[in-house]
Order: C-alpha cells, then structure tokens, then sequence
C-alpha cells in the first residue's frame, strides 16, 4: 500500500496507485508493473525514466484514458475513468480544434466544464500565459510553442484538483517555461509531471519517482536527494539494464 510522503500531508491523497499494473494488448510485457504511489495536496511530483519506462501510459491512467489491468488508480479517491473533472492534462496531442481561435478553444472547453463565466476565465489565462495578442489567431497558425501555451491554459481553465503534465515544455523558450513553472507553484498545485529537462523539472518539483521497465525504482523528495547530473546518471544506468 502507498503512504504520504511528506509527513504533514492531508489523510487522503490527491492521487493515488495501489498494485496498479496496464498493459497495452499488442505487448507481452506490462507497461507498468504494480505501482503502489500516492501524491498528496500540494506536491510536485516529478516522473522520470528512460524512453518505454511507462511515464506516459502513467499519465494515461490517472488521465481516465486507460483502464488498469490489475490494482487500482484513484484520483480524490475515485477511479481515475470517474474523476476527470478533478483533472487537467498537458499530453503529447494537444486536442485544440485548429480552425478556432486560441480563445474559441478555451471558450469551449471552459463550457463543457460548466466554468463560471467561460470568455472572461478563457482571457485571464490566455494572459496569464502570454498569449494576449494572439487570442483571436486560429490554433492552426500558432506556433508549436503558443499552441502549448493554449493546451496548459486549456488544463487550467477548471482550477482542477490535479495537473497531469506530460513533458510541457516542448515548444516552450526560456521565458515561456518560467511562466509555466509559475503557473505550477503557485496556489500549491498538485502536479505530476514528465520532461526531458531534468534541471527545468527539478525546479519545479517537491519529489521525484523514477520509473524503468513499469516499476517504480525510486522515489524521494528533491530536497537533499539527487541532483540534475546524477539523476541523468542513473537513467542512463537504467536504460542499459
């Protein structure tokens, strides 16, 4: 069974894997392997591993967008599949409609998510993530950079309970990526994120867990715990076992 980490954690956590175990149908091999891991209210959790480690069918899971094969995956203890409400997602596709606008986008997902007055929420973020100017351009004509801005403002716009962030910073300059790490602190979000920058992600981040072959193989709080280098050290140790 999973515990808190940090020992002045809420009771229940935000996230929460117990013996969860999924497999894709075409391998023979799970893509995780009975992770027990909670995540509590405010924590940062950096998720690592080398490429097939199953940081992103992790992500998937806790998104509702993959069942577990074996054990359970709860988001403010409900299955994942029944929690999406509560969750707010940066994946690998940013699911914009290319032909409306930045604010169009937002404007419709904060309807579907019943948000209080949606075109003032959908501006507010668009500002908050620098995107002011371009509010009324088309998704399809942004850059892959703005176009990211507009998928983790789209993640913000029903202030959820949790932020599944898998690698946000692609696309992002330097300037755009202190934004989003803004954006993360702030308010004591609770996050889980992936990215191939181990130095950005560590700035952002309370705890890291490392993932090789679907199982979990670390898991500390960044405080006193491994450094950027040595981080990178161990993954490349990983993806030659």
């Amino acid at each position: 069974m999973c515990q808190l980490q940090s020992p002045t954690a809420e009771h229940v956590p935000v996230l929460r894997a117990e013996g969860l175990t999924a497999r894709y149908a075409a391998q023979r091999q799970p893509a995780l392997q009975s992770i027990d891991l909670c995540v509590a209210p405010g924590e940062r959790l950096l998720l690592v591993g080398p490429n097939g480690a199953g940081k992103s069918t992790f992500i998937r899971v806790f998104a509702g967008l993959m069942r577990p094969f074996r054990g359970s995956a709860l988001v403010m203890d409900l299955p994942a599949r029944q929690a999406r409400s509560f969750v707010g997602v940066v994946a690998h596709a940013s699911y914009l409609y290319e032909e409306l606008t930045a604010l169009e986008n937002l404007r419709f997902y904060a309807e579907l998510y019943d948000v209080h007055a949606p075109v003032r929420r959908a501006a507010e973020l668009l500002e908050r993530v620098g995107l002011e100017e371009v509010a009324h351009e088309r998704v399809g004509r942004l850059s892959r950079g703005q176009q990211q801005r507009v998928t983790l403002a789209r993640a913000l716009l029903h202030d959820p309970a949790l932020l599944l962030l898998d690698e946000p910073d692609t696309g992002l300059d330097v300037a755009a990526w202190r934004t989003l790490a803004e954006l993360l602190i702030e308010r004591g979000r609770t996050v889980v994120l992936t990215t191939h920058n181990l130095s950005a992600g560590l700035e952002v981040a309370t705890r890291v867990a490392v993932l090789a072959h679907g199982g979990l193989v670390h898991d500390s709080t960044t405080a006193g715990q491994l450094d950027a280098a040595q981080l990178s050290t161990l993954l490349q140790q990983l993806a030659r076992e």
